[in-house]
């Protein structure tokens, strides 16, 4: 069954996904893709949105995209650059505003007879990002939304269903920004709104029963929510034919081996835990630098879960937990970002293990898939879980990995997260762990003089990890997690808070 679907053409904006998320808040399913690799539009497209972009219409070398086969037979919505792109390609005027339009404004004049425009209120709270400005606009362009400062705040083009807006509806600052975006695509482009977790889970369960009929999957579980959601996936599809893996890399937090294998036995599925600690300390010795600290534990894994895979006799299929931010990052319009830490690569595992990949999880957003997550009944255990580095704690221990240290910080960590749960304010914190410093300070237990560890304790709150600010933790909580953690943890003797936001720096350390 084709899903209907709005096509967003991703021109380099910082909010093209935010958009996507809106849209998709509305239960109607969404897309995006570079301006410069447009797939083929079916019937099943229902209307395009242009984004924003960092770029400037008035550039020779700025993104530009023939919709000479769009325009006037689909519903088309700019955003900022895609208004400006309209209007500019269409004889309009783009100039450069003498004062960079950025922050809360308000509308001054609507026409609520646009459709576009129904129920935004004059004088309703937009948000505006942009540098450029639409001076003027061609004799059939008709205004529908002023500021004070921003003649044309939003234009639809006559005898067609395209329009612009200068702002962005998307982010929550634009107050009737949802109403906009209903607007659009459910009164211009007439979907039906209903994309809901059922209707995901019923379709995929489906498309996997058909695209892997008998064969055997085998699927490497982390015990998170995208592997795990993805696993009882196919696992509706093929039952016993998926093979889970569950390998102990060493840096895994204290008894999650053992507590992720007990919470999948409730599920049906068909777990194998591998103890490959040993192997993974041996990778690991004399490695101080991040980079190489996770290339050799990626290594190792796929060593270990080869060896593993090859034990089951005729896979022909590698399972992944794969979400879409992963697949908009791998076809972005400026290509892959520069790396800032490696990671799993979209795709997968290298081309030797020989089986092909499937990904049930690969057009959903991380919220998305908690909601899929629910409807097929996992445990909140499991849905509820803080995002947790594939490295694991190895990349939290600053320095060479010794299970010494390792053993260390997971006694740290665990009070922290404990202490967290027990206080109510683990839901309330979207990461937290615990980071083992390669430095010593001095400290008085009892009469004694001690040298030891530091550790630093860091905990954010974010929506998908691509910005966070530091949880302001109760003072009272960080005074007694920090008694109990020097009281307890051998080899500790000072406790610092992480009071940095991402951006400048990263949630983890390394």
């Amino acid at each position: 069954m084709a899903t209907e679907q709005i096509l967003i053409l991703d021109f380099g904006s910082q909010y093209t996904q935010l958009i996507a998320r809106r849209v998709r808040e509305l239960n109607v399913y969404c897309e995006i893709h570079p301006y410069n690799n447009i797939p083929p539009i079916g019937p099943d497209v229902k209307g395009v949105i242009l984004s924003g972009s960092p770029a400037s219409v008035r550039d020779a070398d700025s993104p530009r995209v023939d919709l000479t086969n769009l325009r006037g037979k689909l519903p088309i919505l700019g955003v900022c650059y895609g208004a400006q792109l309209l209007a500019h390609t269409g004889g309009g005027e783009v100039q450069a505003s003498a004062i960079r339009e950025y922050g809360r404004a308000k509308l001054g004049t609507v026409n609520e007879a646009s459709p576009l425009m129904t129920g935004i209120n004059p004088h309703s709270q937009v948000w505006m990002s942009h540098a450029d400005t639409i001076t003027s606009v061609p004799d059939n362009f008709q205004i529908i939304a002023s500021t004070d400062t921003v003649r044309v705040a939003a234009f639809e083009i006559d005898g067609e269903p395209t329009y612009g807006i200068q702002f962005h509806p998307e982010v929550t600052h634009s107050l009737q920004g949802k109403t906009l975006l209903q607007n659009f695509v459910v009164g211009i482009c007439g979907c039906a709104q209903d994309w809901t977790a059922d209707l995901f889970v019923e379709t995929t369960v489906a498309d996997l029963r058909e695209k892997i009929g008998d064969d055997k999957v085998v699927l490497g579980l982390s015990g998170g929510v995208d592997s795990s959601v993805a696993a009882m996936l196919i696992h509706q599809a093929i039952g016993k034919n998926l093979y889970c893996i569950f390998v102990d890399n060493g840096v895994l937090r204290k008894d999650e081996f053992s507590g992720v294998l007990d919470s999948y036995k409730t599920l049906g599925l068909n777990v194998k835990g591998v103890d490959a600690k040993e192997q993974f300390y041996t990778a690991l010795v004399g490695l101080t630098d991040p980079e190489a600290k996770r290339k050799a534990i990626g290594k190792t894994f796929i060593d270990v879960f080869d060896h593993e895979a090859h034990l089951i006799e005729g896979v022909s299929w590698l399972g992944q937990g794969t979400i879409y931010p992963d697949v908009i990052e791998s076809v972005s319009v400026k290509g892959p970002s520069a790396t800032i830490k490696s990671h799993h690569n979209v795709g997968g595992l290298p081309d030797f293990m020989k089986l092909k990949v499937v990904e049930p999880l690969n057009t959903l957003f991380k919220d998305e898939v908690r909601v899929v997550g629910r409807t097929l009944g996992l445990p909140e255990a499991i849905l509820g879980r803080h995002p947790f580095p594939g490295p694991g704690l190895a990349i939290r221990i600053l320095g060479d990995v010794t299970p010494e240290k390792v053993q260390i910080l997971q006694e740290v960590d665990a009070l922290f997260i404990d202490g967290l749960k027990r206080d109510g304010l683990y839901d309330k914190v979207w990461q937290a762990g615990a980071m083992l410093l390669p430095v010593q300070s001095v400290g008085v237990m009892g009469d004694e003089r001690t040298y030891e560890r530091v550790v630093a304790l860091r905990a954010v709150t974010s929506v998908d990890g691509m910005t966070a600010d530091w949880s302001h933790l109760p003072y009272e909580f960080l005074a007694n997690i920090s008694n109990e953690i020097i009281n307890r943890v051998k080899g500790v003797n000072r406790v610092v808070y992480d009071i940095s936001s991402k951006p400048p720096a990263t949630i983890e350390w390394e």
